[in-house]
């Protein structure tokens, strides 16, 4: 009967190996949930109420059972709990929060039991190795991998990696492209995160880093660092533009991921399915890196607008449907590159726009000024943008203007100043009609004809413009300030004094809570 006995245990402690070594996760994990199952088991048999440990040798195998008591001072559960007193009787110099163990007898398996303990020890067994996945892949994240498709559900594609299993979603897949089970797949990893069913691994063919991550496979000057990715966009499987710089002067970095014949790159191209890449070379110069970004199109001119984040890039009227590209494609994967806000526009309507620009400008001079269409085209070609540009520009600079001198141009400043005067005054009066409050007239940045647009807008009080956002106050369309020629950065500055009497208030707060 020993020899049998001494056989069983032997078998557990092999069968744990085994399961160890197939599932790839710790033996004592295995071991564990062999002693949860017997656990179960024994509380079937003596009773649910119990607190029964198992415990297996880790060198012989052999099964203990004991049932665990709390030393308590008052008991309110006797299959768990032990007055001090009894169990001092049992154990001597026994103390408040001691655990008797009774050793029980082992038990025998029933079916019943033995399908308990089997289902324990799978689902512990399944933990440990989800645990595992999750913990090895982790740390894969921006990795290119490769697996055989499983399955195929509603154009989601199931792979199978060899140690875990991962997603293709069908949106992360690239347009029209097809997998059957068994397709060998390569993918990036772009996400692994534990759910309830387990760990997810999340795998892409359409991000652009998986772009990227071909290329420095295909490229030994990237994965030696010696050429560096600076930005991908991608229009997946239709085309993608790539920002690429040579830390070696020596090295191109165009012609290295290009390849001899085109090699580097076709081999990229072959594996997306035909898509076009443009590759560009990178330039610390924005201006210079738009003008990259936006070819095959050739570009006239660019003028940047760096508080705002936009460029506008002139092209020939022939270039226009190039710039652009099929749906806006070109212009949108160059934005996305470079990430600028980038606006084209043709050399005629360029020109159109700054004729007209020319006219309203020329007309507010003559307006204001009451001088003639030459003073005011004269003042306008040297770069005056508006009444108060002559009101802070010194005498002497306006005089150098040919045809002018030091009288005309002290006539001129004194006419914008009268007229600003004058102007801030109709403003003022305005504003007590609207009823808009001192607070916000005052605030540093806000002038009183954007202090009227505020109150026709029935923005009158600091809470009313604390409310908004820089954006609501100058956007191009539709923005309270949008003629005000402010930039994003002074309009969120306007919004933050606006907002600065909140943190006053809770400032008080907090110190009349402390006293």
């Amino acid at each position: 009967m020993e020899s049998a006995a001494s056989l069983n245990r032997l078998e557990l402690l092999q069968v744990a190996d085994a399961v160890a070594r197939e599932k790839l996760i710790d033996r004592d994990i295995v071991l564990e949930a062999m002693e949860e199952a017997i656990q179960k088991a024994a509380r079937a048999k003596y009773g649910h109420e119990n607190d029964i440990r198992a415990n297996i040798n880790r060198s012989t195998g052999e099964i203990r059972l004991a049932r665990v008591r709390e030393v308590v001072e008052e008991v309110e559960n006797e299959a768990t709990q032990v007055t001090l007193e009894q169990a001092q009787s049992e154990v001597p110099g026994s103390e408040i929060g001691d655990l008797l163990t009774d050793p029980l007898p082992p038990i025998d398996f029933g079916r019943i039991a033995a399908q308990t303990a089997k289902q324990v020890i799978v689902q512990k067994v399944r933990e440990a190795e989800r645990e595992r996945q999750y913990e090895e892949y982790k740390d894969r994240v921006g990795d290119i991998i490769n697996g055989i498709v499983k399955r195929v559900e509603y154009g989601n594609v199931t792979v199978d990696l060899g140690k875990a299993d991962a997603v293709v979603r069908r949106d992360e897949l690239l347009p029209r492209e097809t997998f059957r089970q068994g397709d060998r797949i390569r993918a990036y990893i772009f996400d692994v995160r534990r759910e309830q069913r387990g760990p997810q691994i999340f795998l892409s063919r359409s991000h652009p880093q998986f772009m990227a991550k071909l290329f420095t496979q295909e490229v030994p000057e990237i994965y030696d660092g010696v050429i560096e990715i600076k930005a991908v966009a991608r229009d997946p499987g239709s085309r993608a533009k790539f920002a690429v710089t040579s830390n070696d002067p020596s090295i191109d970095p165009v012609g290295a991921c290009v390849g001899m014949r085109g090699a580097r790159v076709q081999a990229v191209v072959n594996e997306l399915q035909g898509e076009k890449i443009d590759i560009i070379p990178w330039s610390p110069d924005q201006a210079s890196f738009i003008v990259n970004a936006l070819a095959p199109a050739e570009v006239a001119k660019v003028v940047l607008d760096e508080e705002a984040n936009k460029i506008e890039v002139v092209v020939p009227d022939d270039q226009l449907s190039l710039a652009i590209g099929r749906r806006g494609q070109n212009v949108r994967l160059a934005t996305q590159l470079s990430g600028w806000d980038i606006d084209i526009l043709t050399e005629e309507e360029e020109s159109n726009r700054r004729q007209a620009e020319f006219a309203e400008r020329t007309k507010n001079f003559m307006e204001a000024l009451d001088v003639d269409e030459t003073i005011a085209q004269l003042l306008t070609t040297e770069g005056f943008t508006s009444i108060e540009d002559l009101t802070f520009t010194d005498v002497s600079e306006i005089a150098e203007i040919e045809g002018f001198d030091e009288d005309v141009a002290e006539e001129l400043i004194r006419r914008a100043q009268e007229y600003i005067e004058t102007f801030n005054q109709q403003m003022a009066e305005k504003l007590e009609t609207l009823d808009v409050s001192d607070d916000v007239i005052n605030i540093e940045g806000l002038t009183p004809a954007m202090a009227v647009a505020l109150g026709e807008a029935g923005i009158k009080t600091l809470d009313d413009l604390a409310d908004l956002s820089g954006d609501e106050l100058v956007n191009s369309e539709d923005g309270i300030l949008k003629g005000s020629n402010l930039s994003l950065d002074q309009a969120n500055e306007i919004v933050m004094a606006a907002r600065a009497h909140w943190f006053e208030e809770d400032e008080t707060a907090g110190e009349q809570e402390t006293e």
